[in-house]
Formats: C-alpha cells, sequence, structure tokens
C-alpha cells in the first residue's frame, strides 16, 4: 500500500491530467491547437473552462473536507453535511432571502445561507444527543428523515410562491452555470477548508468525545464552534454557487480512511485531493454521457456514490497504518 505521501502525490498528476481533459471537454469543440492558433480560443478558456474546472475542484475538496470533519466530531462515518440538514438548510436559507429580498446579491445569499445551516445543524445535534452510542445507524437515519423534512418544507414554500424552478438550482448540483465573475465566493471555502487543517489536531481530539478532550486540557466547546461555523459556511457557499452535491462527504473521507486511518493531520490533504479527482471526474462524464447536453454532476456523483457506498459496507475492512 502506498503511504498517504505518495498517494498525494500520484493523485496530483491524475487530477492535473483531469484538469486538462476538462479545460478541452464542452459544447464547443476545442483542441489544444485551436485554444492557442485561433481567435477565442484562449478566451473560452479563461471565460469559462478554467473557471468551471476550479470550480469543481474547489467543491470537490471541500465537500469531502467538510464530511471528514463532521465524521469525526460526531463520531460516525455514516453522516455528511448534505444527510443530516446542513446542506437542506443552507438551500432553504437562499430561499428565504430570495423571498425577502428579491434581487439579494450573492454574498447576503450565503449569510442567509450559512445562518440556517448552522442553525439547522445545530438542531440535529439537540435531536441525536440522545440517542443510545450502541446504535450509531439511528444517527445517520434520523439526518436522512430531517434533511427529507426540511427539504419537504423547503418546496412547500416554493410551490406556495411559484418558485419550484428556482429551487432546483440548489438542490440539483451542477457547474454549467460557472463563469468567471460567477464562481469566486468558492475561495473562501478553499480558504476556510485551509483553516481547519489548521486545527486537525484539536479537531482530533474533540472527536474522542467531550470528557476525553476536556480532561486533555482542550477547550471542547470553542473547538466544536469552530469546526460547525466552518462547515456550514463551505456548505452555504456551494450550495449559493452550484447547489447540493450529495455523497462527495460521505464516500470519500470513508474511501481515506479505510487506507490510511483517521489522523486527520496526516490524511486530510488527501481527502482534499481525492474528493477533488471524484467529482471533476464526474463533472466530466455528466458532460460526455449525453454530450452537448448535460447531466447534473450531482446525478452522476450519487450514483457512483450508491455503487461504491455498498462496496463499502460490504468489503473487508483493510488495516489503516
Amino acid at each position: 500500500m502506498a503511504s498517504p505521501g505518495r498517494a498525494f502525490r500520484i493523485g496530483l498528476v491524475l487530477v492535473a491530467a483531469l484538469s486538462v481533459w476538462s479545460i478541452f471537454t464542452g459544447v464547443i469543440d476545442l483542441t489544444p491547437a485551436q485554444a492557442f492558433g485561433e481567435p477565442g480560443g484562449l478566451a473560452l478558456i479563461a471565460s469559462s473552462r478554467a473557471p468551471r474546472t476550479l470550480a469543481v475542484l474547489i467543491t470537490g475538496a471541500m465537500l469531502a473536507v467538510a464530511g471528514a470533519v463532521m465524521q469525526v466530531i460526531l463520531r460516525n462515518r455514516f453522516v455528511e453535511p448534505m444527510t443530516i440538514g446542513t446542506g437542506q438548510g443552507a438551500a432553504l436559507g437562499i430561499l428565504i432571502a430570495s423571498f425577502l429580498i428579491p434581487g439579494a446579491p450573492l454574498v447576503v445569499r450565503m449569510v442567509f445561507a450559512t445562518l440556517t445551516a448552522l442553525a439547522a445543524t445545530f438542531l440535529f445535534l439537540a435531536i441525536v444527543r440522545r440517542l443510545p452510542p450502541t446504535q450509531p445507524l439511528l444517527v445517520p437515519l434520523i439526518g436522512l428523515v430531517y434533511g427529507g423534512l426540511l427539504e419537504a418544507g423547503m418546496t412547500f414554500i416554493a410551490y406556495q410562491y411559484d418558485m419550484m424552478q428556482y429551487i432546483q438550482t440548489w438542490v440539483s448540483g451542477e457547474f454549467s452555470g460557472v463563469l468567471l465573475g460567477r464562481y469566486e465566493l468558492l475561495w473562501i471555502a478553499a480558504a476556510v477548508g485551509a483553516a481547519l487543517y489548521l486545527i486537525a489536531d484539536q479537531l482530533a481530539i474533540a472527536g474522542l468525545g467531550r470528557s476525553m478532550a476536556v480532561s486533555l486540557g482542550l477547550d471542547y466547546g470553542q473547538v466544536m464552534g469552530l469546526a460547525l461555523l466552518a462547515v456550514a459556511v463551505v456548505v452555504s457557499l456551494t450550495v449559493v454557487t452550484v447547489g447540493m452535491i450529495p455523497f462527495v462527504g460521505l464516500l470519500v473521507p470513508n474511501i481515506v480512511s479505510r487506507r490510511y486511518g483517521d489522523n486527520l493531520r496526516r490524511t486530510l490533504p488527501l481527502v482534499a485531493l481525492t474528493g477533488a479527482g471524484l467529482v471533476l471526474a464526474s463533472d466530466i462524464a455528466a458532460r460526455l454521457v449525453r454530450h452537448p447536453f448535460e447531466v447534473p454532476v450531482g446525478t452522476i456523483f450519487g450514483v457512483l456514490g450508491a455503487v461504491f457506498f455498498l462496496v463499502l459496507l460490504y468489503a473487508r475492512p483493510r488495516h489503516a497504518r
């Protein structure tokens, strides 16, 4: 088995190759010779193909990191932000912002989305706090029901005010609308993800539980608050920009942890790189499967995620180093 460092270097090469493939894949045929030899080739890359590729990479990496953090602090391998109500809370916040302040800029929607995502996450934690620790599968089950209720409420409000088509943008993740000037908020998510790496050791200690973390001298409440706020910001920015993409935060951390363990300091870069690569591969497939039309990347990754998750459940666990 390759070490995390070697796996990261191999992953970088693969993601770089996928990035080049992504830049030359789209509705308009574009080859490297056309890009550098014909008028408008470089402009197309600068205004559309490159921003889209960067948006996909950041989204995949940050959703995977957010999922890894949620799994560690909740001490449950079957949860991720999109299945415990955080993503649905963010979408509900965008809907409320659009309803209260029509024509609100992206920043205002992002603020509303962050607040409602954070509130939805805290409510979920309050609900599952009294669950017996011997029944870990109850947490994701309640998360699915809870997220479904939030989504149903959002759909009801949208139906009442003739905004059904509007909310499809947020519940079906896709990157076809990403252009230069319409994805830059995702760089904030990238910065927040990098900040999470700085407190990776504290997050790992918090994952041992409140009693153990406090006995080791950790300010448990502060670390948990920072982690939940960071996850809410990452998810909100993702939903505002490209919509909800399920399974990324569930699948990727499980793949990495089964091979390399639960040391966040050691595995978080690999989690981010794996998430970026898998979402980029799904986005390329979404562009090719019905070319020149596109399938939402959330649909492609949802199908792949379901298959991989079943394999994960039934595969023999490996011993991590």
